[in-house]
C-alpha cells in the first residue's frame, strides 16, 4: 500500500458537498500532481491530508494506520500553502526552523549562532536572496515563497511534501530551482503532492496526475498517458481554446503617450525610464529580485522614490501618495490579493461598493438600493461568481476575487492599471477570462502594465515587453520582433533593445 491513501473520503458542509468519494494514493519516491479548476475541491482535500479538517465519510490512511486514531502521523505530512504564511517580524533563520520542536532546535537553550549557521546552507540550496539574520518582512515576496518551501523541508519527520501552487510568483529560473529540490526530496524516498494550474510544470515534474472536478475525482493517469488537450477537458468538462493571442487591437489613440516615467530610482532599482501608450498592454519581465514590483509600488506610492519624475497625460504629479494616485487615475493591483487587494471579512458588496461612495452616498449616508444596483451591475459585467452580494469575499475563488478587484478599480474610471502577477493561483479557464478582460480594457483606452513571471503570459497579452535585470532596464521589445531567446537573454542581463520601441 502507498504511504498515504485517501480511502473513499467525502466532506460535506451545510448545503454543500465539497468532496464526494475521493480515492487516491501518494507513493514514496513519486510526484503526484493534483489538478482541477478553482472550486474543484483541491483545498478541502489538502485540509484533510494535513489534519485541518476531518472527513465526513471515508478515512485517511497514513503508513497503514488511520490518521483519525493516530494524530501523530500528521507530523509526517509537510505542507507549503499558496499564501505566504511567515512571521515577518522574525528573521529568516527563525522562520526557517519553526516550529523548533520539529527541527531539533527546541529546548531550554536557544543557540542563535548555530541556528544561523544551519540556515545558511538552506538559503544557499534554495538561492534565497537574504541573510539568516534578515527580517522576513524586508525580503521580496518571491524569496518569501522560496523560504516557505525550504521551511517545510527542514521537518525531520517529513515523508510527504504537499506543495500548493509553490511557483506562482517565480520565474522559469526559480521554478527550475524548486524542481531540483522536489527531485532531491523524491530521490531521498519521500512522496510529493504537487498542486498547480501551470500545465508545463505538471508535465515536467509529475509521475501521476489526478483530476478533481466539482468535488469528484474524474481520473488518475500516468503523466505519459496525457496531453494538454486531454487534461483541459478532464479539468473543465469541455475544450478551452488556449492558443489565442490576446494583444489589444490598435486604436485611433495608439502611440499617444499616457504615462511617462523618467529617471525613477528607489528600493532595489535605479534610473528607470519608460513610456506607456494609451490602449497598450506593456509587459514587465525579469528574474526574482530584478525590481519589477518595487518599480510599480513606487509609481503607485506604496514605496518612496529617491529620484524621478512621473507624468500622466503630460501632467506631472508628486510621487509617494497612494490617495493622489487613485485620484489621478493610477491603480495598482498587487500580487498579494489577500493583503493588498481584498478586504477579508467584508462582503463582495462592501469590497466593491467602497469605490462607489461618490455615486451612492447622499449627505454622508450610503443609499443601499443604489449601491446594490451598481455592485450587481459590476458583478454581472465582470462575471464574478458569487452566490450573493453579501457573501464574504474570502470564500470566493482567487479568480473571482481578482475580477472583483478589477471591477472595483474600473468603477473609478482609471487611466492606468498596473497588474502585478494577476493570474497567480488562478485556473486556466479564469486566466483566459482575465486575459480577455485586460484586452477589452486596453481597447477602451486604459493603459495597462502587466508584471508577470510567466513568459507565455507576457507574449500572449502584451504589445511590448520591458525586461529588467538587477534593478535596471535591460531591454525594450516590440512583441512582433521579440523571440523567447531574446527575452530570456535580457532578463539574465544579456542582449539589448531588441528592435525596441
Amino acid at each position: 500500500m502507498a504511504y498515504l491513501y485517501v480511502d473513499h473520503v467525502g466532506k460535506t458542509f451545510p448545503g454543500v458537498t465539497a468532496l464526494d468519494d475521493i480515492e487516491l494514493e501518494i507513493e514514496m519516491g513519486k510526484v503526484h500532481t493534483l489538478a482541477g479548476e478553482n472550486g474543484a475541491g483541491k483545498s478541502t482535500l489538502v485540509k484533510i491530508l494535513t489534519g485541518t479538517e476531518r472527513p465526513t465519510s471515508g478515512s485517511l490512511i497514513i503508513n497503514g494506520e488511520d490518521a483519525a486514531e493516530h494524530s501523530h502521523l500528521y507530523k509526517t505530512v509537510a505542507y507549503v500553502p499558496q499564501e505566504i504564511n511567515l512571521f515577518t517580524n522574525l528573521t529568516v533563520a527563525e522562520n526557517l526552523f519553526m516550529p523548533f520542536s520539529r527541527s531539533h532546535h527546541g529546548g531550554m537553550v536557544f543557540r542563535r549562532r548555530q541556528l544561523e549557521r544551519e540556515a545558511q546552507s538552506w538559503i544557499e540550496r534554495f538561492n534565497i536572496a537574504a541573510q539568516p539574520s534578515d527580517k522576513v518582512g524586508n525580503i521580496s515576496i518571491s524569496d518569501q515563497q522560496l523560504l516557505q518551501i525550504a521551511r517545510a523541508c527542514t521537518n525531520e519527520s517529513m515523508k510527504i511534501l504537499i506543495l500548493d501552487e509553490p511557483t506562482s510568483s517565480l520565474t522559469e529560473t526559480e521554478v527550475e530551482r524548486v524542481f531540483r529540490v522536489v527531485r532531491d526530496v523524491v530521490a531521498k524516498g519521500c512522496g510529493v503532492m504537487f498542486i498547480s494550474h501551470k500545465f508545463d510544470e505538471m508535465f515536467a515534474i509529475s509521475d501521476t496526475i489526478s483530476v478533481l472536478r466539482n468535488g469528484q475525482k474524474i481520473d488518475t493517469q500516468p503523466v505519459s498517458q496525457l496531453d494538454d488537450k486531454q487534461l483541459v477537458k478532464l479539468m473543465s468538462g469541455q475544450e478551452i481554446k488556449t492558443d489565442a493571442q490576446l494583444q489589444p487591437d490598435e486604436s485611433d489613440s495608439a502611440h499617444e503617450v499616457l504615462l511617462e516615467v523618467v529617471g525613477l530610482s528607489g528600493k532595489r532599482f535605479e534610473d528607470v525610464s519608460f513610456q506607456l501608450q494609451r490602449g497598450e498592454i506593456l509587459g514587465f519581465a525579469g528574474l526574482v529580485g530584478a525590481g519589477r514590483s518595487e518599480v510599480m509600488q513606487t509609481l503607485f506610492g506604496y514605496l518612496p522614490a529617491r529620484a524621478g519624475t512621473l507624468r500622466v497625460e503630460g501632467q506631472e504629479w508628486q510621487l509617494g501618495n497612494t490617495s493622489k494616485s487613485v485620484h489621478n487615475g493610477l491603480f495598482y493591483l498587487s500580487e498579494e490579493r489577500k493583503y493588498h487587494g481584498i478586504f477579508p471579512g467584508q462582503s463582495v458588496r462592501r469590497n466593491i461598493g467602497m469605490a462607489l461612495f461618490g455615486e451612492t452616498a447622499v449627505r454622508g449616508f450610503i443609499d443601499s438600493r443604489k449601491e446594490r444596483g451598481r455592485v450587481s451591475a459590476i458583478v454581472r459585467d465582470y462575471d464574478i461568481k458569487t452566490p450573493t452580494l453579501n457573501k464574504d469575499i474570502t470564500f470566493l475563488s482567487g479568480g473571482n476575487q481578482q475580477k472583483a478587484i478589477i471591477g472595483r478599480a474600473m468603477a473609478c474610471n482609471p487611466k492606468v492599471l498596473i497588474f502585478d502577477e494577476p493570474t497567480k493561483g488562478i485556473d486556466l479557464r479564469t486566466k483566459m477570462e482575465i486575459y480577455r478582460l485586460m484586452k477589452e480594457l486596453a481597447e477602451r483606452g486604459v493603459g495597462i502594465i502587466l508584471v508577470s513571471s510567466e513568459m507565455d503570459e507576457l507574449q500572449r497579452c502584451a504589445n511590448r515587453i520591458i525586461t529588467m535585470y538587477e534593478g535596471h532596464i535591460s531591454g525594450d521589445f516590440n512583441i512582433e520582433n521579440a523571440t523567447g531567446a531574446d527575452l530570456v537573454g535580457a532578463i539574465h542581463g544579456h542582449g539589448g533593445d531588441g528592435d525596441a520601441a
